[in-house]
């Protein structure tokens, strides 16, 4: 079968390139101008725009009864935009949600969604809707001749290519949308605000930024909160067009509870009560008793945290809500709109300003003008009529006896064609002498208004001040005070892990073979817990669950771990290696916890030692640290706290040889090899150091040895005293295997 041959004669053909890029540029441009950007003018996007006329075109105006919602979209999208009826009836909702206009637009009667979640309005034929009061600084001037027309679509009807707005719209409900290759984010102001600006630039239109700032403090959102961008911040983006914005949620103090009462623009309460929720099940608001919605139609907004006690700092609380929940965001500021000359760019907000100045000089001029030629004609008209009853009987005789009355009412009385068919269109109820004196009346006060136009027309002056005073009276009218307050906040600070954990009373409990647990509260029997095989206890301290757990090894290592990680002692534990990377070879010796100006005394086998605070032990590094230089051969013995009373240092060696000296002797140092604590004999058997204990005056010492333990009293102590360094006194027969040294139980305030 012969392939058939493709005939191309009579078709264009251009390169797949060049037929593309063209395409996608002729798509980006649609896009940029006839979708998402809106209109220095009016403030609009197309959609919006088409929206407001076909409301007001249906009769949907503030004073007459709600429509349905498919009604107005059923007009929009057959009329004028031929797209999906979802899409414009969503953009019709957010002209009409007040958490998202600053000054709504379309007024809604339904479901029309919510500020916790905005996209949950009900579908169109349930609701009902109608233009606002506002919609009138958008519509009243439509037909007077201030704005152009163009066909639709179908080419049947037309359609205003922009709304004559009084007020910049844009400034005042701002607008966002996403073009091709650019996107606008302009955030809503305060009307008042920007007409005085408006005003001054009227007046004066050298006016720097500066003086523009001291009216517009900055955006005003519709849910208003706080605005805490620094002042240089915001002039930068009122300067450049463009930027981020800091917003913060609004709350106050009542009754020992928080109450935040306003939320940051396009902020969920839903959502911030999931997250503040989601961090008290984790357990990271201890402080936090009690989340509560208490939102209603009177107050749209009221989450409510009880705090568990007055003791709780509200202020720094909030502080880390702000840093780890959406009750402080950015929102991002892009001023990119399609200007006067129908291209798309980026302005400052003077740029806005006078460009909507511009557009407003502009449309009240051709608003005069019609309204001129409006009077202009009617005064014609009104001349021809009084000529009319001027001659009334001769025009009836010729409108009866003549064939075409109207070329001989133009010929015999000079009259032009407009007013020779306003005199045949008469009615005889119209030839009343008293209406003769109306038309004379009318000519009179159109005539004065024509002459006021034309002044207003021919002055620049004049013009400003007629802008001026509308301004004046539609801020007055639609007006309101600002919503959102600009202050200047410290950036919030999210609380450490160790604020953000219950206190309770903790007994951190160390093996020989280097397993770790954590036991609730004081005065623990360690000794008694159940150990692994071959494993055995070796040092217990005591501490709160919010502070750091410090842990050296046998090199002199210190690692640390924030205690309220730590397996619970219900267990045998777990392998602190699993947690840290110490060297190979190395052992846990010792343990420590407490506040990080706390004073421990570090030891080595060797018999040095010295005094360190513990925050000077603290590691982020899992492979810790090195604190204590630890000579060849020796390891580190279980460290020894000091209490604020602690006079004295007892140290015993592994021959059971005792020594007690004055704490003073001992240096502080945050790392090194220390002081001598101990003489140690040089050669022959070895001996090392055992254990160390901080005493207090008075305070009695427990010696433990294997299962036995005996107490000497502070009288007995004083046998074993002597200066630092020193060999000791031998402890008695019997007791020269030395465990641990303790000192007598006392009352510890560890809070």
């Amino acid at each position: 079968m012969r392939e058939q041959q493709l005939n191309f004669e009579g078709i264009e053909q251009v390169p797949l390139g060049s037929f593309a890029e063209k395409a996608y540029l002729n798509y980006s441009m649609y896009v940029i101008l006839d979708r998402a950007l809106p209109h220095i003018g009016d403030g609009l996007k197309p959609v919006q725009r088409r929206i407001i006329y076909a409301m007001s075109d249906l009769g949907m105006s503030a004073v007459s009864k709600p429509k349905k919602a498919a009604r107005a979209v059923g007009d929009v999208i057959g009329k004028f935009h031929p797209h999906g009826d979802s899409a414009c009836y969503e953009a019709m909702v957010h002209l009409a949600q007040p958490f998202s206009c600053r000054y709504p637009i379309v007024e809604g009667h339904g479901n029309w969604g919510s500020q916790d979640d905005p996209k949950s309005f009900a579908a169109m034929r349930y609701t009902e809707a109608r233009l606002s009061r506002y919609a009138k600084v958008l519509l009243s001037e439509l037909d007077q001749g201030t704005v152009d027309w163009a066909p639709n679509f179908d080419g049947t009807l037309s359609e205003p290519l922009l709304l004559p707005a009084q007020l910049p719209n844009l400034l005042l409900n701002g607008a966002s949308g996403i073009a091709v290759g650019m996107s606008t984010d302009v955030p809503p102001h305060n009307m008042r605000e920007v007409t005085t600006a408006l005003i001054r630039l009227l007046d004066q239109p050298k006016t720097t930024l500066g003086q523009i700032m001291r009216h517009i403090k900055g955006p005003d959102f519709p849910t208003g909160g706080e605005l805490i961008s620094d002042r240089s911040e915001i002039m930068a983006i009122y300067k450049n067009g463009g930027g981020t914005l800091r917003l913060r949620a609004r709350y106050f103090f009542d009754n020992g509870e928080i109450v935040i009462s306003e939320l940051p623009y396009q902020v969920s309460g839903a959502k911030v009560l999931e997250q503040i929720a989601g961090q008290i099940q984790a357990k990271k608001l201890p402080m936090v008793e009690d989340l509560r919605d208490e939102s209603d139609h009177e107050n749209p907004t009221r989450l409510v945290l009880s705090p568990k006690s007055n003791n709780v700092d509200m202020e720094a609380l909030m502080s880390h809500l702000f840093a780890t929940t959406d009750l402080e965001r950015t929102v991002r500021v892009n001023f990119n709109v399609i200007g006067l000359d129908g291209r798309p760019s980026v302005l400052g907000l003077k740029g806005l300003l006078q460009g909507w100045l511009e557009f407003r000089l502009a449309t009240v001029k051709r608003r005069l003008k019609h309204r001129l030629d409006g009077i202009t004609e009617r005064l014609e008209i009104l001349d021809g009529l009084l000529v009319a009853y001027l001659n009334i009987n001769k025009i009836i005789k010729i409108v009866r006896e003549e064939d075409e009355p109207k070329m001989v009412l133009m010929d015999r009385f000079a009259l032009s064609s407009i007013q020779a068919e306003a005199v045949l269109e008469l009615r005889l109820r119209h030839l009343a002498r008293l209406q003769e004196m109306k038309i004379s009346e009318e000519k009179k006060l159109l005539t004065e208004e024509k002459e006021g136009l034309k002044r207003i027309l021919g002055s620049q002056l004049k013009l400003k001040d007629l802008i001026k005073q509308e301004l004046l009276e539609l801020a007055e009218t639609y007006g309101d005070t600002r919503r959102t307050n600009v202050v200047q906040r410290a950036a919030a600070q999210a609380m450490s892990e160790s604020q953000l954990v219950a206190s309770e009373s903790v007994t951190v409990v160390l093996s020989e073979h280097g397993w770790v647990r954590a036991a609730k509260g004081y005065e623990v029997d360690a000794q008694s817990f159940s150990y692994r095989s071959g494993d055995k206890f070796l040092a217990a301290t005591e501490g709160r669950s919010n502070q750091l757990a410090v842990f050296l090894d046998s090199t002199g290592r210190a690692y640390s771990l924030p205690t309220h990680t730590l397996p619970s002692a219900r267990g045998q534990g777990e392998p602190l290696s699993g947690h840290l990377n110490p060297p190979d070879g190395s052992s846990f010796r010792a343990v420590a916890i407490g506040a990080p100006d706390e004073l421990w005394v570090l030891a080595s086998s060797a018999g040095y030692g010295f005094i360190a605070k513990l925050g000077d032990l603290y590691s982020r590094n899992k492979a810790g640290k090195v604190v204590v230089t630890v000579p060849k051969g020796a390891s580190v013995v279980p460290a020894a706290a000091l209490e604020e009373d602690s006079v004295m240092l007892a140290a015993a060696s592994s021959d059971g040889r005792l020594l007690v000296f004055s704490l003073e002797d001992l240096v502080e140092l945050a790392r090194g090899k220390g002081n001598k604590i101990i003489g140690l004999p040089k050669g022959g058997q070895e001996v090392s150091l055992a254990s160390i204990c901080a005493l207090s005056q008075g305070q009695a010492l427990m010696v433990e040895s294997g299962q036995r333990h005996m107490t000497l009293k502070p009288k007995d102590l004083e046998r074993y005293m002597g200066s630092r360094g020193r060999r000791g006194a031998a402890l008695p027969r019997g007791w020269r295997k030395v465990d641990r040294l303790l000192a007598k139980a006392q009352e510890k305030d560890l809070n």
